[in-house]
Formats: C-alpha cells, sequence, structure tokens
C-alpha cells in the first residue's frame, strides 16, 4: 500500500478518510445516530438533540473539514466555537430569548413557591462535591454539578468558563437529563412520598393582579440585587431579564417576538450543532466522560429530591398541606416537569388539578437555576485558589 501511495500520491488524499478511520469514529456514529433517533422517533428536545446529533457526526469523519483547525482553513465549526461559545455568545443569546418567554406572574403573586425553587437546586452543590471527591478538579466538579439544574444554557455558560475540554460531554448530558424528565423525575417522587401525600389537593388560587409596573420592576430588581450578591452573574440573569423586560414593558412587541422565535431558532440550530462539533471521539470515549454522564444523573435525581423533602419539611408545620411533588417543579425544565407533576397528580386522582401550583414552582425555577449558576460563578474563582 505505501509503494502504491508513493506512485500514485493522489490516492493518499483520495483515501485519507479511510485510512483515518477508528472504533472511536465508529461508536461517535452510532451515539450520535442514538442523538438523531430520541430527537426524531421520540421527541427528546428535538430542536437541541437533532444539531448535536449531526454535528457529532460531521466532527467524527477523519480529517472531516467542519472542525479543521489549520490556520487559513479553518472549519466552520470551529469558526463557530471559537465566535459563539468560547466568548460565551451563544447561551448569554439564549438566555435573552428564554427570558422574552417567560411569565414570572405567578412567582410574583407567590412568592414563597421561591423556596422550592431553592431547595431543588441541592443537586448542584452535593453532586460537585461528589465530583470533586472523584478526583476532578473544583472547576470541572463544579460545572458537572450544573447539569442538576436542567437548564442547558446555564450548564454551557458555566462550561465555557471553567470546563471548556468538557464542553460536549457537559451539554449532552444536560439536554438528554431534561428530555428524560417524565421518565426520571417519577420513579423518584414516588419513592420519597406516599400516595395520601401525592393526592393532597391544592385548590386553584386567585392572586391579586399584578400591575404592569410591578411586571416591569421585578426583572430590573431581580438584576440588581442578583447582581450585587454576585457581580460574576450579571451577564446570566442580566440577559435572562433583559429579554423579560421587551415582554413586559408592551413597546417592543416586535423586539420580544423575534426574541423568541427568530433569535431563539437560530442560536439552538447554531448552538446545537457547534457542541456536537465538539464531541470528537477521542475526547468524548473516555471514562471521564462515562463518570460525568452518570454524575448528571445523580445531580437531576438529587435536584427532585431536594425539591420533594422540602416540601414535605414545610408540611410537618403547616395545617394547610402542600403536595409534596410540587417540589420536583423546582428544576428549570420549563414547562415540561410542571406538566410531569400535574399528570401525576390526575394519575393518584382524576379530580385533583395542581397544575397552576406546579407551573408556578417551575417558574420560580428558571430564575433560581440562574441564580445558582451565578453562584457557582462567584465560588469557583473564589475556592479554587
Amino acid at each position: 500500500m505505501e509503494a502504491l501511495m508513493l506512485e500514485y500520491p493522489w490516492l493518499d488524499e483520495l483515501l485519507m478518510g479511510f485510512m483515518g478511520l477508528t472504533w472511536q469514529h465508529v461508536v461517535m456514529w452510532i451515539i450520535s445516530g442514538l442523538l438523531i433517533y430520541l430527537a426524531v422517533k421520540k421527541d427528546y428536545e428535538p430542536n437541541l438533540l437533532l444539531p448535536i446529533g449531526f454535528g457529532a457526526l460531521l466532527a467524527n469523519i477523519p480529517h472531516s473539514s467542519a472542525i479543521s483547525q489549520v490556520v487559513g482553513e479553518e472549519g466552520f465549526l470551529w469558526v463557530l466555537y471559537k465566535g459563539g461559545i468560547a466568548n460565551e455568545l451563544f447561551p448569554i443569546l439564549i438566555f435573552i430569548a428564554i427570558g422574552a418567554m417567560c411569565d414570572f406572574t405567578p412567582l410574583i403573586q407567590r412568592p414563597i413557591v421561591m423556596l422550592f425553587a431553592a431547595a431543588a437546586q441541592f443537586g448542584i452543590f452535593g453532586t460537585a462535591v461528589l465530583a470533586a471527591m472523584l478526583g476532578f478538579s473544583f472547576e470541572n466538579a463544579a460545572s458537572i454539578g450544573i447539569i442538576g439544574a436542567a437548564d442547558g444554557p446555564t450548564t454551557i455558560y458555566v462550561a465555557s468558563r471553567f470546563a471548556q475540554d468538557l464542553l460536549g460531554p457537559l451539554s449532552v448530558a444536560a439536554y438528554s437529563y431534561m428530555s428524560l424528565v417524565p421518565i426520571i423525575q417519577p420513579p423518584v417522587i414516588k419513592a420519597l412520598t406516599t400516595p395520601q401525600e401525592r393526592r393532597i389537593r391544592m385548590g386553584y388560587q386567585e392572586g391579586k393582579p399584578i400591575s404592569k409596573t410591578t411586571l416591569f420592576l421585578f426583572p430590573v430588581m431581580v438584576v440588581l440585587i442578583a447582581g450585587i450578591v454576585a457581580p460574576i452573574s450579571v451577564a446570566l440573569i442580566g440577559s435572562l431579564m433583559f429579554g423579560n423586560i421587551l415582554k413586559v414593558s408592551g413597546v417592543v412587541d416586535n423586539l420580544s417576538e423575534c426574541a423568541q422565535n427568530e433569535l431563539s431558532n437560530l442560536v439552538t440550530l447554531l448552538l446545537g450543532v457547534t457542541i456536537g462539533g465538539t464531541m470528537s471521539g477521542e475526547n468524548f470515549l473516555t471514562m471521564q466522560v462515562a463518570m460525568i454522564m452518570g454524575l448528571g444523573a445523580i445531580a437531576f435525581i438529587f435536584d427532585t429530591a431536594g425539591g420533594v423533602l422540602f416540601a414535605k419539611l414545610l408540611n410537618l408545620f403547616r395545617t394547610e398541606k402542600i403536595n409534596p411533588m410540587i417540589g420536583a417543579c423546582g428544576i428549570s425544565a420549563f414547562p415540561m416537569s410542571g406538566r410531569v407533576i400535574a399528570k401525576m397528580a390526575l394519575q393518584e386522582d382524576h379530580t385533583n388539578f395542581i397544575i397552576q401550583h406546579a407551573i408556578g414552582v417551575n417558574v420560580a425555577g428558571q430564575i433560581a437555576s440562574v441564580v445558582a449558576g451565578g453562584i457557582v460563578l462567584a465560588l469557583i474563582p473564589a475556592l479554587a485558589k
């Protein structure tokens, strides 16, 4: 073969894809196919998993021009990575879009739901400690813990700052577990609650009407308070609340709709395919990545359990009992988690409608996950010294 290559140099260019093929490439093709299958056939986060799966396919073709880092011949996935993820631009733009989609009225009407959302962030810090004990650096351990927030953009933002080499597996884990909310949360909740607790009724509560002024001032105050507590979180919480201000101001409906639709769709597409482009076989098929996927599941379970157990704790001191299942909605998977818990309540008692309370906690989880991400961002430089 070598003699043939010397005699016909053009064969080297023609056959280098076959010559460079390894078992890692083949395994990553299978993983890529699985992600695409979950997106297309199972409808699991298709907006992210489909681009991620195809980006991974492009990244695992030997000598792929899509991920070339040769100066002057940079592949488009490498250009997108440097221009959108390495500088944290894509996650920030996604937060603007998410903010424009959020309605914080339930949270303003019943601020107590923020307690459930805070309790549901337990898995972040518990898993970070566990990951550090298993040998991960503090920066990597904290980034792994963020998976438990069930907030893909926050995971990507933290990872792009402190764990760029783990960005692919962290992102895949975060979005995979988000899409598996209907599978992961019910068994955890049932293991921690009794049928009687799951049948606790929480009647409809008509909150006081919220003025437009209050809706407008709320994101401003959140930015000021969170920013003063953790200035490094301003980019995260600020972009989220900026998107919300576009919505509640009532004077830039065109910008709000653009953020919710065109901006969200475009950045999601670019973000997904770029993340997939980081999933090369030699970096992804490692024991470290397997541990990350396992720890991500633990973080997700811990967050669900934290919210449920906190609700059960409150019930010890309340005469009007809370259905502890709503505590699980404190994660950021909105509105999927709220819908899953409401469906579980109906399965226990077809006349028990707790969707209002579940969605209220789920909305609070949006803010809590971003605040938790900001706290992690603030703690990593301090504790890593």
